[in-house]
């Protein structure tokens, strides 16, 4: 077991976490989570509720956004960020309890098409010409100066020399799933989102993958807030556990951590 899960169970254990001790307004718990998690979070919050009958609230949305909203006091008990810069701002911020933070999953980013589209197979490596691939259509990704996946998109086009030429033909989005959705509708010919999210949404394809050597490691890491309530050590304890990491993997997602039990 290591060091963060030692810690997460001790705090459960001090702060009387049992569901038959707990009060009724401990028993709810509300998590921020990075968009991109929202079809893995949602069976893993299912199966701790089952677990143990407390009631868990996610909000969905680009990490930016909720490190910003819970900077500024949003009744948030969990923090899941899509990169490690923005918990990295909530830690500055003193918006979380550095003692819980764990850097949690990985995960890549690929590059989808609507499905019905005539675009096929692309190898994706220095000199890619997205630009041409994309012709007269728009490309979706998150917004590449502060939602991860558009940073992370960003970066690997520069890395790759498609930047300069692809830049003027992005739609930039709220969110991936923002990004996601302009794809499925049609509405973008191309799109730059993560491997997980195009596995989920059955109007798009992936015509491509981007190196992982591209772009910064994609890193999804998580912390309790400062103003988390009590319930939040077995909470986190969960995601840390062999059951967690099962509907993870199920998703796409990559288990960076050695599984509690």
């Amino acid at each position: 077991m290591n060091r963060h899960v030692k810690i997460l169970f001790a705090l459960a254990i001090v702060g009387g976490l049992s569901s038959s001790s707990a009060s009724a307004e401990e028993k709810g718990l509300t998590v921020f989570a990075a968009a991109s998690m929202k079809n893995a979070l949602d069976d893993i919050d299912a199966a701790y509720t089952a677990k143990t009958g407390v009631k868990v609230v996610a909000s969905y949305a680009a990490s930016s956004v909720l490190a910003k909203q819970i900077e500024q006091g949003a009744p948030a008990d969990i923090f899941l960020s899509a990169d490690t810069d923005w918990m990295d701002y909530a830690a500055k911020q003193k918006a979380i309890n550095t003692e819980t933070r764990t850097n949690l999953l990985g995960n890549s980013i690929v590059l989808i098409a609507p499905k019905d589209s005539s675009i096929g197979s692309v190898t994706i490596g220095q000199g890619f010409d997205l630009a041409k691939l994309a012709g007269n259509g728009r490309i979706a990704t998150g917004d590449v100066s502060s939602v991860p996946v558009g940073k992370y998109a960003k970066a690997a086009l520069e890395q790759l020399g498609a930047w300069e030429m692809a830049a003027p033909k992005f739609a930039m989005a709220e969110s991936v799933r923002a990004a996601l959705t302009l794809v499925a509708r049609g509405e973008a010919v191309l799109g730059i989102v993560y491997a997980t999210d195009a596995k989920v949404e059955p109007e798009v394809k992936i015509v491509g993958n981007f190196p992982a050597d591209s772009h910064p490691a994609i890193i999804y890491p998580v912390a309790a807030t400062t103003s988390a309530g009590t319930g939040a050590a077995a909470y986190l304890a969960f995601l840390h556990s062999q059951a967690a990491k099962t509907i993870f993997e199920k998703y796409g997602f990559s288990f960076l951590i050695r599984p509690s039990s």
